[in-house]
């Protein structure tokens, strides 16, 4: 069970503090931070699987706490960016931060907390909110407040490759396509149709394959290793189809792939 902090009013330092304690720091005064709700927990991992899986992103991290100071400590419910795999608090700010704003939200921590995060390093802070009309407020340094609204994207340059949907944050639907999008490009598909072209494509080959050596096998000619290496290593439409057709006359299965 995690030690609570002592009743007086502070200051603390972030080292007082365990992975686990349910508090944050500001100005070394306790913040103390209570469990999510269901609505936001299920949205938080939604969120937390799109942004993780962007193909430019390395490090992602849920409730990592950033302590830029012996005073400071902040977890921001979803992180990109500056998320190492060692224990303790991480020094300094993620690139990208997102909150979650739900039923009860403390609108002047949550001020607070985006101006220190934005002071420590952090480039964009995305707070989504979950009450009345979904639309996320994207806080950028030196930059007015700007709403991006359903329907719309939000983009993070230097941080993230792709634009995210704005319902991809919360909505189950638009989360596992765009997450199904991002992992398909992390193995170098540019999207499920370009997957369906090269299936179509594989299928091809294996029946072009199949048919020299099925036609050749017809009129009794023995298809040899080597042949049979040269069948397997061209993946060229057109040079097994050219093959096809030198089967049904060639005089032997060398013929065909001189």
């Amino acid at each position: 069970m995690s030690k609570p902090l002592p009743t007086s009013h502070g200051p603390f330092r972030a080292d007082q503090i365990r992975s686990g304690d349910p508090y944050e720091l500001s100005d070394g005064h306790a913040i103390h931070c209570m469990t999510t709700g269901g609505r936001g927990s299920r949205a938080n991992l939604l969120g937390g699987s799109v942004l993780e899986t962007d193909p430019a992103v390395e490090e992602a991290g849920v409730d990592t706490g950033y302590s830029p100071s012996s005073e400071l400590l902040r977890a921001p419910d979803v992180a990109v960016g500056n998320v190492p795999d060692v224990p303790g608090w991480v020094r300094g700010a993620p690139p990208l931060a997102v909150e979650y704003a739900d039923t009860g939200q403390d609108e002047a921590d949550l001020a607070k907390k985006i101006s220190e995060l934005l002071t420590a390093g952090t480039k964009h802070v995305w707070v989504v909110r979950l009450v009345g009309p979904r639309r996320v407020e994207v806080y950028e340094p030196g930059k007015a407040m700007r709403i991006v609204q359903q329907g719309e994207e939000l983009t993070a340059p230097g941080v993230l490759q792709n634009p995210v949907p704005v319902e991809a944050l919360y909505d189950r639907d638009a989360a596992h396509r765009v997450t199904f999008r991002n992992l398909l490009q992390r193995q170098g598909y540019r999207d499920l149709d370009e997957v369906r072209s090269e299936g179509a494509h594989d299928g091809q080959i294996r029946a072009l394959r199949g048919s020299v050596v099925d036609v050749l096998e017809a009129r009794g000619l023995t298809v040899d290793e080597a042949s049979r290496a040269a069948l397997e290593s061209s993946r060229d439409l057109g040079t097994l189809r050219r093959w096809l057709a030198k089967a049904a006359t060639a005089a032997t299965s060398e013929d065909v792939f001189r």
